[in-house]
């Protein structure tokens, strides 16, 4: 592995550093990664959207392109493949930051759910992540970062969830190995451990219908509900800007973790 001799490059903190820097968002069309999108753009850096579906990918880029000046693509393909992941940085030319909020959460209860069931779910959030950081490793420049995204049940898990559980244990681990191994070349790694989000995703996955029905699942919270997308959305801005921050998962789920 080649290696910088010069220590990390000393950037302000403050997302407004984010300005005129290029950011690849695997998993960018809905969610949170879409609402990064949108707060990257607000503060002008240049983003690429990779997602698989291309009419929901289309119209996520439109979305975050009536921002004034807002410069940003979208490249169609799945985010868990190394090769397009390879493709989308290129095409995305000289890139920053990587953020990867693609991967699902499959459930089943170990004695009933074969591992072929599970399967595509857990390699796709574990491999995706690693073929990520493969992709990355060799196009960002010193000061660039990758972040992964991880998930409150690790350190509060649920019944029936016991692989999907794994897999965001094995990221977290992966993050901390990397941020070992490619500290020689100045880049940094690091992961988001959410709470509940209020996302398509998660209204799809807990039954909840329309805004009315996730308030009032929301308020046995410490806090009295869910977390907006974009307020999770913009810890990925803050460590990306920070160049102090590396190997570390931060917790953003409103003190759930707590009760």
């Amino acid at each position: 592995m080649s290696t910088t001799l010069a220590p990390m490059p000393v950037t302000s903190p403050l997302p407004s550093a984010l300005e005129d820097r290029a950011v690849v968002i695997v998993g960018g069309s809905s969610g949170i990664g879409l609402a990064a999108g949108a707060l990257l753009v607000s503060v002008g850096a240049r983003v690429t959207l990779v997602a698989r579906d291309a009419a929901r990918l289309s119209s996520a880029a439109e979305r975050l392109r009536t921002t004034p000046g807002a410069a940003v693509s979208g490249i169609t393909g799945d985010g868990t493949d190394e090769t397009v992941l390879e493709h989308a940085l290129d095409q995305a030319g000289p890139v920053d930051h990587v953020l990867v909020t693609a991967g699902g959460f499959s459930v089943g209860a170990l004695l009933d759910t074969p591992r072929e069931q599970v399967r595509e779910s857990v390699d796709g959030r574990i491999w995706g992540a690693y073929g990520a950081a493969r992709a990355a490793a060799r196009r960002l420049p010193a000061g660039g970062s990758i972040t992964f995204s991880s998930g409150l049940y690790l350190t509060r898990p649920i019944p029936g969830a016991s692989a999907a559980i794994a897999s965001i244990g094995a990221v977290e681990g992966l993050t901390r190995a990397l941020a070992v191994e490619l500290a020689p070349r100045r880049l940094r790694v690091n992961a988001i451990r959410y709470g509940v989000v209020d996302t398509p995703l998660s209204r799809g996955a807990l039954g909840l219908g329309d805004d009315a029905a996730v308030a009032a699942a929301g308020q046995g919270s410490l806090l009295g509900r869910f977390a907006t997308a974009e307020e999770a959305a913009s810890a990925a801005l803050f460590l990306m800007a920070n160049n102090f921050m590396t190997g570390t998962v931060v917790t953003v789920d409103g003190g759930q973790s707590l009760v």
